[in-house]
């Protein structure tokens, strides 16, 4: 049976990413105004004083709600993540080494270089160059939502490039935090993770469907121990993900049969006189409910529950607790210091050319194409946007410096970074799209 096309999920995956990247401007632009406001200290005191938790005997996790959301709710928004990256993988734009390689290698300039230019930028300053892996990240969200601004001008395929580059991008920052931004190492709780990642291996091999097992295993197990290893808690997030069966339970045919088979029985059952259904019409409801979960996969399932989620509360709470960056003295100074420089030519020139020239590299070479219906024109547009690196840019500044004034630093050379990539971004790809428009 031919597989129906997968342009409806990549629709409404980017349309949710859109809406949220609007909400995410909305949350940044709250946390700037509340972080340099009179009311800078209940800023302060809600996500970095207050503190919450919860104990069993003398077992307890306590710590500020800023904590709980980087560690906590962003683990889920890289389960999220992990989910995306395995689905790409496995029936997706990256399922197959054509469609994969303009978007992989794309994403792979925009790591290296932007990594290098920040480290040329600091080279002075060894103390600043543990930030090198701040400028390699893209903001899906961001960039999809202004997209969007563009309306049916952008054309679709465009945006899943862009999508499929962000998300080969998420997958090469979540090993540059797993394996350079790691704390001293507790390989007994590792260890205890690893034995959990087992158990819900051994279940996927084994045919467990339910969602909640993976929940409960992959948070009592496996996040728990990640939280005590040393290594940075979202990993566990993306490591679970990729334990969720992407399987079918049955066939498309096997369900198409068993489902028409169950309508013409539902169609025979003789109607009742009053809106309650028959007992008969109940059961074959029900089994038609079971048929539908034995022919959805769980990976997909959870996917299309987490996405709204992490879109539209996880990342917009994330940028009100970490975007409010309260600034003290001149805003020039804060800009031109080596950590904020460093990230903003990162960002800038760094993904733009690192983009650019490796995609032309893996088209030159033969190992892509252009995706139908794009200009190199407006490729240039996207590899401007992905200089907007905001979100998981902010997440790793946290992790890649101690002190409190760098990382304020390097949100100011973020946001700096991001603000100019977009309106450049856009700039080019409205220049772009009336060029086109004007030679056909």
């Amino acid at each position: 049976m031919e597989k129906p096309p997968q342009t409806f999920g990549i629709r409404r995956y980017i349309n949710e990413e859109s809406i949220g990247g609007i909400i995410l401007i909305l949350s940044t632009l709250s946390a700037l105004i509340w972080a340099n406001s009179g009311w800078y200290g209940s800023y302060q005191y809600l996500w970095h004083d207050l503190q919450a938790g919860f104990g069993i005997g003398e077992f307890k996790m306590v710590s500020s709600l800023g904590h709980w959301i980087n560690d906590g709710l962003m683990a889920l928004f890289f389960f999220t993540v992990g989910l995306e990256i395995k689905r790409e993988i496995m029936g997706g734009e990256l399922s197959s080494l054509k469609k994969a390689s303009l978007p992989i290698f794309a994403a792979l300039g925009g790591m290296l270089l932007p990594a290098g230019f920040y480290a040329i930028t600091v080279s002075s300053y060894p103390e600043f160059l543990h930030g090198w892996g701040i400028p390699m990240a893209t903001d899906i969200a961001f960039a999809l939502g202004l997209l969007a601004l563009l309306g049916k001008r952008i054309n679709i395929n465009l945006k899943i490039f862009l999508t499929a580059l962000a998300i080969a991008d998420d997958l090469g920052a979540v090993l540059v935090i797993a394996i350079f931004y790691t704390e001293a190492i507790n390989y007994t709780e590792l260890l205890t993770a690893a034995f959990f990642l087992g158990v819900l291996i051994v279940a996927n091999i084994a045919g467990v469907r339910r969602t909640v097992f993976y929940a409960l295993v992959g948070f009592v197990g496996v996040w728990i121990a990640f939280v005590f290893s040393g290594v940075h808690a979202t990993i566990a997030g993306v490591l679970i993900a990729l334990t969720i069966p992407a399987r079918t339970k049955i066939s498309e045919n096997q369900y198409v049969t068993r489902l028409f088979t169950l309508i013409k029985k539902f169609e025979k059952e003789p109607a009742t006189d009053h809106v309650l259904l028959s007992e008969n019409q109940v059961r074959l409801l029900t089994e038609i409910e079971e048929l539908n979960d034995k022919a959805h996969t769980p990976l997909q399932k959870l996917e299309h529950a987490m996405h709204p989620l992490t879109t539209y509360f996880i990342l917009p709470l994330f940028a009100l607790s970490n975007a409010g960056v309260h600034i003290e003295g001149s805003v020039l100074d804060l800009v031109f210091h080596p950590i904020s420089l460093g990230i903003v030519v990162g960002l800038l020139l760094g993904k733009f050319l690192g983009i650019s020239i490796f995609s032309h590299l893996v088209i030159r070479f033969g190992w892509a194409s252009l995706p139908e219906g794009v200009s190199w024109q407006q490729l240039y547009g996207v590899a401007m946007l992905a200089g907007i690196g905001f979100t998981m840019s902010m997440f790793i500044a946290d992790l890649a410096f101690v002190p409190e004034d760098y990382k304020q630093i390097a949100k100011v050379g973020i946001m700096t970074a991001s603000v100019v990539a977009a309106f450049a971004g856009m700039c080019l790809l409205i220049y772009a799209t009336r060029t086109k428009a004007t030679k056909e």
